[in-house]
């Protein structure tokens, strides 16, 4: 190599995986909500067998994780790990230029809006997860967002959720769960579905609210005690936690249009 001179520069792995067109799409597409590969081929227009491909390459990348449906064992939702797409851009751009090395945007807790938007969280028992997702975007958001939850069959709220959301300093002791036909009649701007079971028989809200799915495994059907379970509740609370704050910048940039 002649003195002065540089090695060949070549596009990070992340921006040769990710801007292929199919694979771009298919990121776009569960960076709004979990699919089955039957709802990604439908919105794509592209054979299953082809989109199976790119699937498991984006999951060897560790950007695509797959999950068998609760609701249907022959089933799999897909997701995308956000964060470490973010992560991943960011050190693309630093790797360009360091003046690009840029941290993602944090969250705005943006209050006083005059339109809220209205979000509405739901799962089987409305005793766990959908009660945590309420609770962390309430709290993140302030008066940004009127937030609630329900389920299909509801149940007491779990004492491990309870135990989970006071170590984020959040108190949900007192919440109740309630059925979702408690709301059938009032309109939201997100009906976001947390469990497999409750997406199957998720009624229409009136105004057409944007329908968001999370493919979030149910922690009390972890076994054992609650001190054995507790901490896939940890988990489960620390996974709602990054979607949630993923859902802020959407509702943020929502308002300001």
């Amino acid at each position: 190599m002649n003195a002065g001179t540089r090695p060949k520069a070549t596009p990070p792995p992340f921006l040769q995986l990710a801007g292929h067109p199919l694979r771009w799409q298919l990121l776009s597409e569960l960076a709004r909500s979990d699919r089955q590969v039957r709802e990604l081929t439908a919105a794509l227009g592209r054979p299953q067998n082809l989109v199976s491909y790119h699937l498991a390459r984006l999951r060897s990348a560790r950007l695509v994780s797959a999950r068998r449906s609760s609701a249907d064992g022959r089933d799999a939702y897909y997701s995308v790990d956000l964060a470490r797409c973010g992560e991943l851009l960011v050190a693309a751009g630093g790797a360009l230029h360091p003046g690009l090395a840029l941290a993602p945007p944090a969250a705005e807790r943006d209050g006083g809006d005059p339109h809220p938007a209205r979000v509405l969280f739901l799962c089987t028992g409305n005793s766990t997860r959908s009660q945590i997702a309420e609770a962390l975007l309430r709290h993140l958001a302030g008066d940004a967002v009127e937030v609630q939850s329900a389920g299909s069959q509801p149940k007491s709220v779990h004492p491990n959720a309870v135990r989970t959301m006071r170590e984020h300093g959040i108190d949900i002791g007192g919440q109740q769960a309630k059925h979702l036909r408690t709301f059938a009649r009032r309109r939201f701007d997100y009906v976001i579905t947390l469990c497999d079971r409750v997406r199957e028989v998720c009624p229409d809200f009136p105004g057409g609210p944007e329908r968001i799915h999370w493919s979030i495994a149910d922690p009390s059907l972890e076994g054992g005690s609650d001190e054995e379970s507790y901490p896939a509740f940890q988990r489960t609370a620390a996974e709602i936690e990054r979607r949630v704050r993923f859902l802020l910048h959407v509702i943020q940039q929502s308002a300001r249009r």
